[in-house]
């Protein structure tokens, strides 16, 4: 048997494409045995880096297109049983702070569980993340260490974790987010989650 690769899944709490694929990945840990390895990244930075634009944007003065992408995330949503998102009514949002509060997290060993509560109050419960007061709110519902977190978000290393993070993936091909990584090989978007474990399954083999 091969030496197991562990799959990495980049993505930004302020996307619902993300949110949706990380709802699925448990299923797909399940089948092959694999955990993926989160990378938290800022999807502006790498908009900014790569000359992307959220389809929001990109697709606003294209007739059809954005009615599209939501009857698409309506379709993975049914047939994965993901009834419990819908769109953030403030979306988009700024989640620098969000995104620095992952490395924060993981510095305090908190990472799991406040991936788990930002994605579900962006995308299930709907609150305004980018709000200082609503964030620190949330997170003491959740029984995170609320004022510890939002402090180290202004550390320098952890600024700078994110900062490499996002450049890393640029690097490495990224240019939105979900982005998926099986060793060297890169697949983008929630739709390709099927080849990314075709891979996982094939580096078992």
């Amino acid at each position: 048997m091969n030496k197991i690769i562990q799959p990495e899944f980049l993505f930004d709490i302020g996307s619902p494409n993300a949110y949706l694929a990380h709802k699925i990945l448990p299923d797909i840990t399940a089948r092959t045995g694999v955990a993926f390895r989160y990378v938290p990244v800022l999807l502006g930075g790498i908009f900014k880096a790569t000359g992307n634009q959220s389809p929001f944007y990109a697709y606003a003065g294209i007739q059809h297109k954005l009615a599209y992408e939501q009857l698409e995330i309506q379709r993975f949503v049914e047939k994965h049983g993901l009834h419990s998102y819908a769109l953030n009514p403030d979306f988009p949002q700024n989640n620098l702070t969000v995104m620095r509060g992952a490395y924060a997290a993981e510095q305090l060993g908190l990472f799991a569980p406040y991936i788990k509560t930002m994605f579900h109050h962006m995308w299930e419960d709907h609150r305004k993340l980018d709000d200082m007061d609503i964030l620190r709110a949330t997170l003491v519902k959740a029984g995170l260490p609320a004022d510890e977190l939002i402090a180290l978000t202004q550390d320098d290393r952890i600024k700078q974790s994110l900062v490499d993070a996002t450049t890393r993936a640029v690097e490495r091909g990224a240019f939105g987010v979900p982005t998926f990584f099986v060793g060297d090989a890169m697949w983008f978007g929630k739709e390709r989650l099927p080849a990314v474990e075709d891979a996982i399954i094939a580096l078992r083999q």
